[in-house]
């Protein structure tokens, strides 16, 4: 996907893995998924068979980049380290990637090494770098491949894949936070003509329900709760909280639907909602009352942040008290670059989330 969507390639992928069942066929629902070719399926055929196969369909088809994708494996296993070198002569690949569990032990460590034994590796891919371990393997990795980590896997989307930058791991594994990721992720996933249209709007003080749903909405095309809480600095209760199970992304669906069951005459005018109205809306978003209510509240208290700031002479204004160069990106994440500026800046209670934010992250299900 990122090969097709940043650089423009054509790309082909085809799985090597004939061991685990229906990893052919998973691969070729992930390439459905974003529009990428995969080579058709051939029963019975092995792994350099296909891949002598993928070679000459590539070819043929005019493909920038092929993609050979071989059998994962949870310890060192002769048989397909052999295998995988005699797809290496035949394909001479430019890159041969390893791909890491970054939670995973010292089996990881032992792949790793014999792979860079045997194979001319060219670098390694750690995944799952939104857990626990926060990078700690990176540095396992390095020191023993001799290889450079080129890219992190931080969530289960097809697009939660980064460059890897080790002051950034190096800030998440001392819990300082990746805020360069943060602003880098959000440039990539906010639509500029949105997110200009809503700083226009707060610069006058406004801020409806409608503008609040869009919020939400970035918020979980950035990856949601977690991701974005594993980037910013200030975030160990939001993260506690997600781990322990009191919180997670299903409360950004939860009021995206609160939101959703209204009219747009109460989204924009939340005041005509009466305790008849609020009992509609609970119904008709399966929330109760009570998560009504507190969406609400929240919406308050960032309508009159909307105000203070109009009142402290725009986003331009309150980026000056902070030092800033004049640009509304200078208010952590508005502007044209963010439209994350009101939600997530500066309010108490988990490292900058609104207070009802966090008393319905903490509702109990």
């Amino acid at each position: 996907k990122r090969l097709k969507d940043k650089d423009n390639k054509k790309v082909m992928m085809a799985s090597l893995d004939v061991n685990r069942p229906a990893a052919q066929e998973q691969l070729a629902v992930l390439g459905e998924q974003i529009n990428a070719a995969t080579l058709p399926i051939v029963e019975g055929q092995q792994p350099v068979e296909i891949a002598r196969r993928a070679l000459q369909a590539s070819k043929l088809q005019g493909f920038d980049v092929l993609m050979l994708d071989t059998a994962g494996r949870l310890h060192v296993d002769q048989q397909l380290m052999d295998e995988m070198k005699a797809v290496a002569d035949i394909s001479q690949p430019q890159e041969i990637l390893l791909v890491v569990d970054a939670l995973t032990g010292q089996d990881a460590v032992n792949v790793a090494q014999n792979f860079s034994d045997q194979v001319d590796l060219s670098g390694v891919v750690l995944t799952r770098m939104d857990g626990d371990a926060r990078g700690g393997a990176a540095l396992s990795m390095r020191s023993v491949t001799g290889k450079p980590i080129k890219f992190v896997g931080v969530g289960e989307k097809i697009d939660a894949l980064e460059e890897f930058h080790p002051e950034r791991v190096a800030g998440r594994i001392l819990g300082m936070g990746d805020v360069v990721s943060l602003v880098e992720k959000a440039a990539a996933t906010v639509d500029k003509d949105e997110s200009e249209a809503l700083a226009a709007k707060m610069a006058k003080g406004q801020f409806d329900l409608d503008d609040l749903r869009t919020q939400l909405r970035q918020m979980t095309k950035m990856g949601g709760l977690g991701a974005l809480a594993s980037m910013m600095p200030g975030m160990k209760k939001a993260k506690a909280a997600m781990a322990g199970g009191a919180m997670d992304d299903k409360v950004l669906a939860r009021m995206d639907a609160i939101i959703g069951s209204m009219t747009k005459k109460e989204r924009v005018r939340p005041g005509l909602l009466n305790a008849k109205r609020k009992v509609r809306v609970a119904k008709g978003s399966g929330t109760t009352v009570q998560d009504v209510n507190k969406l609400l509240k929240m919406h308050q208290e960032m309508s009159r942040a909307m105000k203070k700031i109009r009142k402290m002479g725009g986003l331009k204004g309150l980026a000056s008290m902070f030092g800033g160069g004049g640009g509304a990106a200078g208010a952590g994440m508005g502007g044209q670059n963010g439209g994350m500026g009101a939600p997530m800046g500066g309010l108490p209670d988990a490292g900058g989330l609104p207070p009802d934010l966090q008393n319905l992250l903490n509702k109990k299900k």
